[in-house]
C-alpha cells in the first residue's frame, strides 16, 4: 500500500468508529502493567504512567484521544472545502509573482472562510458537551476530581445518586449557555463574515 492510503485510512478511520471501542483499544495501550506505551517506558528504563489514573495526565489523554478522533472528519470537511476553489486563482497568482503565504492569505483562506465560520458555529453549541461518550467510557472515580464534565456529573447525580432535582437544573442551565453560545456566534458571523445560514 502506498504510504498516501495509509495516512488517509489512519487520519479518516478513527471517526467511523464508535467511544466504546476506541476506548477500549486506549485503555489495552495505555495499561500501566500490559500496555504497549508502558511497555515501550519500561524498556527505556523509567516507571510505568498510570495515564487513565493520574489526575494530571488524564485531562491530556482526553484531549489527544479527541483530537485523533476528529482529526480526519475535519480533514474530510476542509479538504472539500478546499477542492472548490477555482485552480485559475492559483495559476494568475503565481503569473503575478504571489508567494505561497500569500496564496494562502489572499485565495486560501477567503475561500475556505464560510467552512470555517460554519464548522465553528456548529462546534459552539456543543461546547459544553465535551464528549459524554468518550469520558464515561475512558474515567474512573480517581480521576473524577479533573475528567468529569457536566454531562458525566449529571448522569452521576441524575442516575446514580437519584438526585433528579440537580441532574435537571444542570442540564436547563447547559442548555440554556449553549443557547447563548450559537446565538452569539451566528450574530459575530453575520456581522463579521456576512454569514448567514
Amino acid at each position: 500500500l502506498s504510504y498516501k492510503k495509509v495516512t488517509q485510512t489512519l487520519s479518516y478511520l478513527p471517526h467511523f468508529i464508535s467511544w466504546v471501542i476506541i476506548s477500549g483499544i486506549f485503555i489495552d495501550l495505555l495499561s500501566p502493567s500490559t500496555g504497549a506505551v508502558n511497555g515501550v517506558i519500561k524498556w527505556l528504563g523509567f516507571e510505568p504512567i498510570y495515564f487513565l489514573g493520574e489526575k494530571a495526565i488524564f485531562p491530556y489523554v482526553l484531549v489527544a484521544t479527541d483530537v485523533w478522533k476528529g482529526f480526519g472528519f475535519g480533514t474530510i470537511i476542509y479538504l472539500a472545502a478546499l477542492t472548490n476553489i477555482n485552480p485559475n486563482l492559483y495559476e494568475a497568482a503565481e503569473i503575478d509573482g504571489a508567494r505561497r503565504h500569500q496564496k494562502i492569505w489572499h485565495i486560501t483562506l477567503p475561500g475556505v472562510i464560510h467552512i470555517v465560520v460554519l464548522i465553528s458555529i456548529l462546534n459552539l453549541g456543543h461546547i459544553l458537551n465535551a464528549g459524554f461518550d468518550q469520558v464515561f467510557n475512558m474515567y474512573n472515580p480517581l480521576v473524577y476530581e479533573t475528567g468529569d464534565i457536566l454531562d458525566t456529573l449529571t448522569y452521576r447525580m441524575g442516575i446514580l445518586n437519584v438526585q433528579y432535582d440537580l441532574a435537571t437544573a444542570i442540564g436547563l442551565f447547559k442548555s440554556g449557555i449553549s443557547l447563548l453560545l450559537v446565538s452569539v456566534s451566528y450574530y459575530l458571523a453575520y456581522k463579521f463574515a456576512d454569514y448567514r445560514i
